[in-house]
């Protein structure tokens, strides 16, 4: 079996170490040209190919990039869009020969990563971040980008979905269904991406000259039991709206479970839309009528400024990608 040749063996031909042999493979100017002709003429009798690990190592660059998320048990299934980000995050990183590495988020993680310069960047899951991660990064001036809008000011940079403007979409499709009396059903008050679709569909519904009251409004937690319990109150009297609106489909679970109950008929007798297609919009029957992100191609994107920053350490990226789509489903139709 024939061995690949190494820089190894390059740098013992040469008679030289290893740093020397990766910083003539870079060209720098402070070798004697003495040494770079010995280290020239040893990868030319040895037939050394060199790899891009050995190419970055006199630039004290790793080509790996960290992906920093919660991984905790169950944490796909809190999470279940982090796949798909990190999918679009490494097509990108895989065209310029980067590595992704994934690792759990931790305030002593992110803190070796820093001071070690293991990786050459940092993208982390908005969800994962806090103050605390902020400063520590910003200070080092680490190259990042956060998937999503950390939730708080800070120099830090970011990419995200405009949740507000998804929130306008569903209900620009609302109206277009011509369905004027819609409910909204989200999570706390406190949620970042719930508070902003809820803003956006308020918003959006005024833009039309139908101002929501407040009663149409729930908010709480975001389980199937909570969406459930939402429903039942708004569907307890005799005053049913056109149509619900759910923050995601773990809610409208919840939801079409308080419709049967009813003896409601979706979309017939109550109109149903929510955002997102996981986790659970494939076995919710009707089919439902979506406003979907398409995520991977938000990962592209980080993975694409994530390069820019490493480029150009001093830029500052905080913005907002990838429009939200309407999926026509079974659940909304034009009355």
């Amino acid at each position: 079996m024939i061995m690949a040749v190494t820089i190894t063996d390059v740098a013992n031909e040469a008679g030289v170490s290893k740093s020397t042999v990766s910083k003539v493979l870079n060209h720098w100017t402070t070798i004697s040209p003495e040494t770079v002709a010995r280290v020239n003429a040893a990868i030319e009798k040895l037939h050394y190919t060199p790899n891009s690990r050995a190419v970055s190592f006199a630039r004290q660059a790793t080509k790996n990039i960290v992906y920093l998320t919660d991984l905790t048990k169950d944490a796909a299934y809190q999470n279940p869009h982090m796949f798909d980000i990190m999918c679009g995050v490494y097509r990108e990183l895989a065209r310029t020969d980067y590595s992704l590495t994934l690792v759990d988020i931790s305030t002593d993680n992110i803190e070796n990563i820093v001071r070690s310069h293991s990786a050459d960047g940092l993208i982390i899951h908005g969800s994962a971040i806090n103050p605390e991660i902020a400063a520590l990064i910003v200070d080092a001036n680490f190259p990042h980008i956060i998937i999503g809008h950390p939730g708080f000011d800070s120099r830090l940079c970011w990419v995200d979905t405009n949740h507000a403007l998804a929130g306008e979409y569903s209900a620009r499709h609302m109206i277009a269904c011509g369905y004027t009396d819609v409910c909204f059903i989200g999570g706390r008050k406190t949620g970042y991406i719930s508070s902003q679709r809820q803003k956006g569909f308020v918003a959006g519904m005024l833009g039309y000259g139908y101002r929501i009251p407040q009663r149409r409004i729930l908010t709480g937690n975001t389980s199937r039991a909570d969406g459930c319990e939402a429903a039942r109150s708004l569907l307890s009297g005799d005053d049913l709206p056109q149509a619900i609106i759910c923050e995601n489909n773990t809610l409208a679970l919840g939801v079409v479970k308080a419709v049967q109950e009813r003896s409601l008929r979706i979309p017939e007798d109550i109109a149903l839309l929510t955002f997102d297609v996981y986790p659970y919009s494939s076995i919710i029957d009707p089919r439902l009528t979506i406003v979907d992100i398409n995520v991977y191609d938000m990962g592209v994107q980080a993975g694409a400024m994530i390069l820019r920053k490493l480029e150009n350490p001093n830029l500052l990226i905080q913005s907002y990608t990838t429009l939200p789509v309407i999926l026509q489903g079974e659940s909304t139709r034009p009355l």
